[in-house]
């Protein structure tokens, strides 16, 4: 899909490429997301609600006569150069890992990469919980693929990157980061389905803003905890299976089934389970609400959701928690959670758009007196999804 853009930040990411490298790129783009709920739910088959926001990772592509790609991160100022046709790669553990996993998989579906100038610029903050990481990845899919003259539908784009994260950097997230990058749509959210991988677009209500506040800690899926957390609810699945054989996920497990087996299951798993079957059941309730425009209990679920990732997923932080409770005093503020993996990164407030500015003023000092950390706020419209650049 071609996007029209603001010349400004086309010139600019062009100008990147032309000093780096010469000549004349094409241009690519995918946006970074906020979940407005679902957290940890799409690993386990469930339902999340994100959207996409207009924030992006850019990407500037020219081809090169021989099959290396050579590709430079403007944010870290670093180059490294990337060989598709390398027997035996290994990851390096470090940003290049990204691009070098989905040439991996472009090359492992039959995709004849050719080698390629690549100078990449991202607007979304790393480690934030804004899904940096799948912006960089669907733009740079969407660039291979035209570069090397195939083209995948945005399904297929989505699993791939998402299988180049899994499978080569090392992170086991779900789809639901992939999935927005590619179809955002504006002034929508996604309502996914992460079983079927039906996503059935929700407007979002006018007059309303997402706010998005930075704690300034960055958190890291493939470290670990990530990791852990998926293993976790798997093993809480293959005890369910015990009394519920046909179980393939928490997706299909309610909450009295879960807790009539409370007393078998170890306590930490338990709640991690819990959390995941609670989660679900609130994203639907989050979209029922917004369907009847009703604004008025999606703070209490957007609140539960946040309590439950604290409490029960251990994946909150004390800035996190602390930035959600000073919204939440806020005048105007609908809801406020955590959004994104967790162990820091960002908060997720709907926030009434007269109200806009008086929260961006109060947040800040606010924020900065309890923790000595100066948060980051954005407001931000729901964005498009990932295309070439016009």
């Amino acid at each position: 899909m071609a996007i029209p853009a603001d010349n400004s930040s086309l010139a600019k990411v062009k100008a990147l490429f032309v000093e780096k490298f010469g000549g004349e790129p094409r241009v690519f783009r995918a946006p970074g997301r906020v979940n407005l709920i679902g957290e940890h739910t799409d690993y386990n088959d469930g339902f999340v609600l994100p959207a996409a926001i207009d924030l992006y990772a850019w990407v500037t592509i020219a081809p090169r006569n021989d099959t290396k790609l050579h590709v430079f991160s403007s944010n870290l100022n670093q180059s490294a150069e990337i060989d598709p046709y390398e027997r035996n790669p290994r990851p390096k553990k470090d940003w290049s890992d990204y691009i070098h996993g989905v040439a991996l998989m472009l090359q492992n579906s039959g995709v004849p990469l050719r080698g390629a100038n690549i100078a990449i610029h991202s607007d979304v903050p790393s480690g934030s919980g804004l899904s940096s990481s799948a912006a960089v990845e669907v733009s740079t899919a969407s660039a291979l693929l035209a570069v090397s003259n195939h083209s995948f539908d945005k399904l297929e784009i989505a699993k791939l990157c998402q299988r180049a994260e899994n499978e080569f950097v090392g992170a086991r997230c779900g789809i639901m980061d992939q999935f927005a990058a590619c179809f955002g749509r504006a002034d929508h959210a996604l309502l996914l389905d992460c079983r079927s991988l039906e996503g059935t677009p929700l407007p979002l209500p006018a007059g309303i803003s997402l706010i998005i506040c930075n704690t300034m800690v960055k958190h890291e899926h493939s470290a670990g905890e990530y990791n852990a957390r998926r293993a976790q609810c798997e093993e809480g699945v293959q005890l369910l299976r015990k009394w519920y054989p046909n179980a393939l996920a928490l997706r299909d497990i309610s909450m009295e089934e879960l807790k009539a087996h409370k007393p078998e299951f170890p306590p930490v798993t338990f709640r991690r389970c819990r959390h995941v079957v609670s989660e679900n059941s609130r994203v639907l309730d989050t979209v029922k609400a917004l369907k009847e425009d009703n604004l008025s209990p999606i703070g209490k679920f957007m609140a539960q959701s946040h309590q439950s990732l604290r409490d029960d997923f251990d994946v909150s932080c004390r800035e996190l928690d602390v930035l959600v409770e000073l919204a939440q005093k806020e005048p105007g503020v609908i809801g406020a959670r955590m959004t994104g993996g967790g162990f820091g990164g960002c908060t997720i407030n709907l926030v009434e758009t007269t109200h806009l500015e008086g929260f961006r003023q109060s947040i800040r000092p606010a924020y900065k007196s309890a923790t000595g950390k100066t948060p980051e706020v954005y407001a931000s419209q729901a964005g498009e999804g990932a295309g070439e650049v016009l």
